[in-house]
């Protein structure tokens, strides 16, 4: 309960940042929208522009999580403050502003360790949160589908566990006197014993999940549809642009982390390619570990995918930026060697000129309007056939065996007969190549045929 509640009386009443909990998250109830205090750190190489874009970025994220931003401080130091993170001194000014403004929370740009925290509370005479806890946040309260809710409850239990703090010897069954002899236990070793329990659980239920899931990719891989995930930064655009394409019906809104459940739609390219197109969570800066491994199961998609496409938003302030803190997360989910493709969105509404003609085979799209969007797939299709290995077969007539296997193994492109036989253009997986190696004449990549 926050000091506000307290002094309104209502019991009910809860702010932004309730207590982590469940797969529920976030708040229930809303009666009025916390006061936050806001504070960065510059320490070199990071100026004082890069701190003060962070936390108009932070702003953003507690606008989303239903708070409101009343001030921000900024300090500078060398390193991070064991013991406090902005040291004692600054502590104790932002308590007096944050008195000031009669914030609740103070939020810190950075994650802070439990034990900075803890003694921030002591200073401040309220509640220290960091980036981590608000985005936690606000993805307990986006979070739909009970995969989702499971992956945001694990996140949570994994940010929770080193944070679990003692309720004093209240709660304790080590003390003296007949019957309370032994080891016993302490009331905070029994809230990790619970919390380590939970984990275990969602870590096999999301186990289930992403065997699940491996089962429906090799289903997918074996139908020979190209798979294109669609990534990028949080509020980029990913959502508008599946709902154009596909009539996907994917919720959008003017909000950071508004769809958090990957969705799945086919899709015909230009050239009669059909492929599978996923939406997938957006990515922030900062983005915490927690969820990233949490979300695992999600991300898989990304991971197994033909080709990215990258949509950036055009009017940010720093799209370069964004594209970078992507890469990021793309490198730490081991997908950062899959395909790119850039797809400079919003354009609407900024032009994006000068960011295509910054990075070579972008493009630039309104996911709004459509503008845009044929070039999207026309380069889609080109890409991914440039990656596609073609076999030419020649195949006897009287091994119509032959001909039917490469029907039910690889995708048709061309097919003819001569004097010799059957001429068949077909893409082809390496195992129902290997069936057909006797009737190989040659191979192209990318067009161009190789004997």
């Amino acid at each position: 309960m926050n000091r506000r509640a307290e002094r309104d009386g209502a019991g009910t009443h809860r702010g932004a940042f309730g207590e982590f909990g469940g797969a529920s998250g976030g708040l229930i109830e809303r009666t009025f929208r916390e006061q936050i205090v806001l504070v960065g750190m510059v320490v070199p190489p990071l100026t004082g522009d890069d701190v003060e874009e962070s936390l108009d970025e932070l702003a953003l994220l507690v606008d989303t999580a239903g708070a409101d931003a009343v001030a921000r401080v900024v300090q500078r130091r060398h390193s991070p403050d064991p013991a406090t993170y902005i040291g004692s001194g600054k502590a104790e000014e932002v308590r007096r502003i944050a008195e000031k403004v009669d914030a609740d929370t103070v939020v810190f740009d950075d994650e802070l360790t439990p034990a900075q925290q803890k003694n921030l509370e002591k200073i401040l005479g309220r509640t220290a949160l960091d980036r981590t806890a608000v985005i936690l946040d606000i993805f307990a309260q986006n979070a739909a589908s009970p995969e989702g809710r499971a992956q945001v409850e694990l996140a949570m239990l994994r940010y929770r566990l080193p944070r679990l703090r003692g309720r004093g010897t209240a709660l304790s069954q080590q003390g003296g006197g007949i019957g309370t002899r032994g080891p016993g236990e302490t009331q905070l070793e029994v809230d990790r014993r619970r919390l380590v329990r939970r984990m275990h659980k969602l870590e096999r239920d999301l186990g289930e999940v992403r065997r699940h899931r491996g089962v429906q990719a090799k289903s997918r891989a074996r139908s020979r549809f190209g798979r294109i995930a669609i990534v990028g930064y949080t509020n980029a655009g990913k959502s508008t642009l599946l709902n154009y394409l596909t009539s996907a019906g994917v919720l959008v809104e003017d909000r950071l982390f508004a769809t958090l459940d990957a969705t799945t739609r086919r899709l015909q390219l230009p050239g009669g390619e059909t492929v599978l197109v996923t939406d997938t969570v957006g990515f922030v800066r900062k983005l915490p570990h927690q969820l990233v491994e949490a979300f695992t199961t999600t991300l898989d998609v990304v991971i197994g995918a033909d080709l990215l496409v990258h949509v950036v938003d055009s009017t940010s302030p720093d799209p370069e930026g964004q594209i970078d803190a992507v890469r990021e997360v793309l490198g730490e989910i081991g997908a950062g060697d899959v395909p790119e493709l850039l797809a400079f969105n919003k354009i609407d509404v900024a032009a994006a000129e000068h960011l295509v003609e910054r990075h070579h085979g972008a493009v630039a799209i309104s996911a709004r309007t459509g503008e845009g969007v044929d070039e999207l797939l026309t380069v889609i299709g080109r890409r991914l056939r440039g990656r596609t290995e073609i076999t030419e077969l020649c195949i006897p007539f009287d091994r119509g065996d032959a001909v039917a296997i490469a029907h039910r193994e690889g995708e048709v492109l061309v097919e003819t007969a001569d004097e010799g036989g059957f001429r068949l253009r077909v893409r082809l997986e390496p195992a129902g190549r290997a069936r057909l190696e006797e009737f190989v004449v040659g191979t192209a990549v990318g067009g161009r045929m190789e004997p």
